[in-house]
Parts: structure tokens; sequence; C-alpha cells
């Protein structure tokens, strides 16, 4: 799809919307790392993925890779907001009998490519998706999200010099650097900074964002990676955490929190002051 910055920016707002709307009626969920990269997976399901809402196993649409997979609730909001199943189904996040549970299953959510688990796996499910486009001669692409504080587990390294050494171009990881996790900051936990040298020390070619809430970066950070070849790609996106709703912001409490009702009234009333004043541009 071919899509104004104003049309991204609507999606954007109506995925966050989805995402407090989903974690209120779950009562639990992570809503800070869901929020910062919302704008993200709204440029990969709107611009940039091969994709068919129609057929969601279609075999040779680019494959989408939750490794933080704790962030189930913006990849639902995505994928509802794209047209994949009912936006109201967002309201039964990890109740039982929903398809949305607390981490994204390939067998029962339209949609999702790849189930996500413990931390730090998913980057090696993406490298498997990319080779084993290579050797079958298939022209997707495989797309991977992970958390700043994810890349602190080893097996991501693993998996890093794997792509690397085998040149893996079809693929692309991009790590949601708003430095923070559950128990604080990246220097306090166990800092994977600089993250840029590291990936290039695994023969990664590394694209820094340093808004991923811009589009028009996301927009030339994807296109270098689709443009260079003989290397897989790291997007290095700097992000708040908790975007888009004011208390969250910047807050490490909301990790992993889901707000009472009166917290869920203040953030969609933020967000849908936010969607009106793009309606009206």
């Amino acid at each position: 799809m071919d899509m104004t910055n104003l049309e991204l920016q609507k999606h954007a707002v109506r995925i966050r919307k989805g995402i407090i709307t989903g974690v209120h009626a779950g009562k639990s969920g992570h809503p800070g790392g869901s929020l910062s990269s919302a704008d993200l997976l709204t440029y990969l399901y709107f611009e940039e993925m091969k994709l068919d809402p129609g057929d969601p196993k279609k075999a040779d649409r680019d494959r989408f890779v939750l490794s933080k997979g704790h962030n189930a609730p913006a990849l639902y909001a995505a994928l509802a907001e794209r047209g994949y199943f009912p936006p109201e189904d967002l309201k039964t996040l990890r109740h039982v009998g929903s398809y949305l549970q607390g981490h994204p299953c390939m067998q029962e959510t339209p949609g999702v490519d790849a189930s996500s688990g413990s931390l730090g796996q998913g980057i090696s499910v993406a490298v498997g998706m990319a080779l084993s486009a290579r050797l079958s001669g298939a022209d997707y692409r495989v797309y991977t999200l992970l958390g700043d504080g994810e890349i602190e587990e080893g097996q991501v390294w693993e998996a890093a010099m794997f792509a690397g050494n085998r040149r893996l171009d079809n693929l692309v990881a991009i790590v949601d650097y708003n430095n923070l996790q559950i128990d604080g900051t990246l220097d306090q936990v166990n800092s994977p900074v600089p993250i840029p040298a590291k990936f290039e020390a695994f023969r990664w070619n590394v694209i820094e964002v340093m808004d991923g809430s811009d589009f028009d970066q996301l927009r030339e950070a994807f296109a270098g990676a689709r443009a260079h070849k003989g290397a897989p790609s790291c997007i290095v996106m700097h992000t708040v955490k908790g975007k888009g709703v004011s208390y969250m912001e910047n807050a490490c409490e909301w990790h992993g929190k889901a707000p009472n009702d009166e917290q869920f009234a203040v953030a969609m009333e933020e967000l849908n002051q936010a969607e009106e004043a793009l309606c009206q541009r």
C-alpha cells in the first residue's frame, strides 16, 4: 500500500486505542512497550509488508515474528486495524477461551506467523524463516521485533551470528529501543549498549532511527534495508515507552500493568482527542 503520513498516523492512534482497550478489558498485559511499537507496526502492516488479510497463510506473504511476545496487545491491535479480525474482539484479550492470549499463537490467531514464548527466541524463528526462503528460492521477506531489554538474552546473539554468517538479506530485525524494561532502565539491569555496534560486529547492516514515531524516518530506514544486499539489516529504533498516553510515557511502572477504569478513561480521552485532531487536518 502507498499511504500518506497522515493516513498512517490515523491508523497508529487507532492501534493505540486498541492496545489500551485490550489491556483494560483483560485487566492485565503490557501497555508500555506495546505503545512504543505502535507506529512501527502501523508502518509494517500498512506500508512495508506484502500481505493479504483475506488469505493470512498465503505462501508468498512477508512474515512477521513478534520476538518480544508480551507486546501481543500491539500486534493484535494492528491485525484488527488491518482487517484480520473484528476490532471488538480486542476486548477478549487474555480471557478464558479467547484466541487473543497473553502471547501470540499462530494456530489460533489470524495473521500471526509465529507463536511467541520466552524472550530471545523469536529472532531464531525469524532467522529460520529467512533461511527457508533462501533455500527454497521464495521471495518473501521476514521481519522481527525485539525489545531492548530482550536483547540481553544470549540466544539473540547466537541467531544474529548465524544470520550474519549466512548473509540473510531478506531478514530485518527491529529493536524497540525505549531504554526501559520491567525492572528499570537498561543500565540499571544489564545494559546491551552500544546496540548498533554489536549488530555490526555480527556483520549486520545497521540503520538507526532517532524517532521511531516519525514515518518519514521509518520509510527511509526500511527502504535502506530493502536496498542493502549481502547482509541482514537491523533497525535500531529509538522510541518512548508508553507513547501516546501522557501518564504512561517513560514510566517503568507501565511495563506490565493494566489501567483501572479511571486511568482507562483518561487514556482513551487523550487518544480520542489525538484522533480528532488528525481528522481535522
